[in-house]
């Protein structure tokens, strides 16, 4: 999809810190994780400031639930679904001048 993972997480702590370590221009967060909530720690890596973010749940209404605004896939998904939350999740947050959008010419 022309993007580059930089770090991938099993924990709402990792998460946290993967964040705080790397400062990412995108999240794309399962809504459970192996401990923890990915809803959870994307609320706390956002105290921080707007990142885009997506999630990723077989649940999607708890997700809505708990954040009415989120951009939400349902698992499962394909690689166009992933694509257009990504799309919307961008929009959505103020751009930041290092991302490099797939067709950008960046």
């Amino acid at each position: 999809m022309g993007y580059e993972v930089c770090a991938t997480a099993a924990s709402e702590a990792e998460a946290v810190s993967a964040a705080t370590r790397l400062g990412p221009d995108l999240m794309i967060a399962d809504a459970r994780l192996s401990q923890g909530s990915g809803v959870s720690a994307v609320e706390e890596i956002l105290r921080a400031g707007p990142i885009a973010h997506v999630f990723v749940s077989g649940d999607a209404e708890m997700v809505r639930a708990r954040k009415p605004d989120a951009v939400v896939v349902r698992k499962p998904f394909g690689e166009a679904e992933l694509a257009e939350a990504i799309d919307l999740a961008l929009a959505a947050t103020p751009r930041s001048e290092n991302l490099c959008r797939p067709g950008d010419g960046h």
